[in-house]
């Protein structure tokens, strides 16, 4: 996709299956079973077998490589494996990448999955602590020295300086997304706060992790695995279940871009990267903000929400604290990253799915279409999902 022109990509490729282990603290199995169980179950869902898949897609913080995961699933040839990086940016490019094979020819079935032990394992929350010399870890390296170690105080700057612009609090701002977040993931049994909403109040009230972030602000550490099977909109037809249509699907990087330290970007109130991907989505979709039902929008910190939902145009700069709380657009209706699992946003393109095929804990009358974001503060993507195809 250019970032000046309409793609022919759009409508050429589905998600016809959705597939997850349960989301714990502590899953108590290795991280290429949690991925085989739930490249299974999404295998399962979209009434295919492991026969069929000849494509797989991951992260390349996955640990658990495509071909391994094909041996412990049983499958056999393939003719499409890749990986997409920068953590959570990479997301909706697995979808991506798995439409551009099946569009292409390449691949018929291509299964995208993300599986980690991020809370009994490795927990991203506890920033670097050591890591091998690469050219884009020089700008961690401005960064670390000053006490700036971990995600969330990465965040907490860009929070901090949109707090100050905008002439507002943490409780204002960010407590309407955590509150929100909380509110459908306390009805959502797969959640791991199934039934424990919280008030503004007691978002107010939990502790100082980076200020202005608090506690309530940040996402969780999530043991687990989540696959999503892609196949041409033809064959989807054929499927049990029915397709979320790929309208749009793209990538973004924005002007001095680097992974979550972009501080010398001339404004430090929005996300350059997202402003890419939403420009090609809304381009080659032919929508807009008025014409999506449902928004799944990368949760892994409050205050990234609000410039998310600016970004994509469905409120002026400033102004998304007050839409949340309006409840203007169902957002996050699995309860996010908040509420529900920290998946690296996978868990939040199975969401979209279910939002379209009407069977989300938390259903969207007549959702039609979805917008589902990645990761935010890195270069990212994202999907317009639709019922049309």
């Amino acid at each position: 996709m250019s970032v000046r022109a309409r793609d022919s990509l759009g409508g050429r490729a589905a998600v016809v299956g959705i597939g997850a282990t349960e989301f714990s603290k502590d899953s108590g199995r290795s991280e290429l079973r949690l991925a085989a169980e739930a490249v299974r179950a999404a295998l399962d869902d979209a009434g295919l077998t492991v026969a069929d898949v000849d494509g797989l897609v991951t992260f390349t913080m996955d640990t658990s490589p495509e071909i391994t995961v094909a041996q412990a699933c049983g499958m056999g040839e393939l003719s499409f494996f890749s990986r997409v990086h920068y953590g959570g940016g990479a997301a909706c490019a697995t979808v991506q990448q798995a439409a551009l094979a099946v569009a292409a020819g390449v691949a018929e079935v291509v299964v995208c999955y993300r599986a980690f032990n991020e809370r009994s394992g490795r927990r991203f929350g506890s920033g670097v602590t050591r890591r091998e010399p690469t050219a884009e870890g020089v700008a961690l390296g401005w960064s670390l020295p000053s006490g700036l170690l971990t995600p969330a105080s990465w965040v907490a700057m860009a929070a901090q300086r949109y707090l100050f612009t905008y002439g507002t609090t943490p409780e204002e701002a960010f407590g309407p997304v955590a509150v929100t977040a909380r509110r459908h993931a306390a009805t959502n049994p797969a959640a791991y706060f199934h039934g424990r909403p919280i008030t503004l109040a007691e978002h107010a009230a939990s502790r100082w992790i980076a200020e202005p972030l608090r506690l309530l602000d940040c996402c969780q550490e999530t043991d687990g695995g989540q696959a999503l099977v892609v196949t041409s909109v033809e064959r989807a037809r054929d499927l049990p279940n029915p397709p979320a249509v790929i309208a749009a699907a793209a990538q973004g990087a924005g002007r001095a871009q680097e992974q979550m330290t972009s501080f010398y970007r001339d404004d430090l109130t929005g996300l350059p990267e997202m402003g890419v991907v939403a420009r090609q989505l809304w381009r080659t979709s032919g929508l807009g903000p008025a014409d999506i039902d449902v928004g799944i929008l990368y949760d892994h910190f409050s205050p990234f929400v609000l410039m998310q939902l600016e970004e994509f145009g469905f409120c002026g700069p400033g102004e998304a604290a007050a839409f949340v709380t309006a409840d203007r657009l169902p957002l996050n209706t699995h309860g996010g990253q908040l509420g529900e699992a920290y998946l690296h946003g996978m868990n939040g393109i199975a969401e979209a799915v279910r939002q379209l095929r009407g069977t989300s804990t938390n259903q969207v009358p007549e959702a039609a279409r979805a917008l589902v974001t990645a990761g935010t503060g890195v270069p990212t993507s994202g999907l317009v999902l639709t019922t049309d195809g």
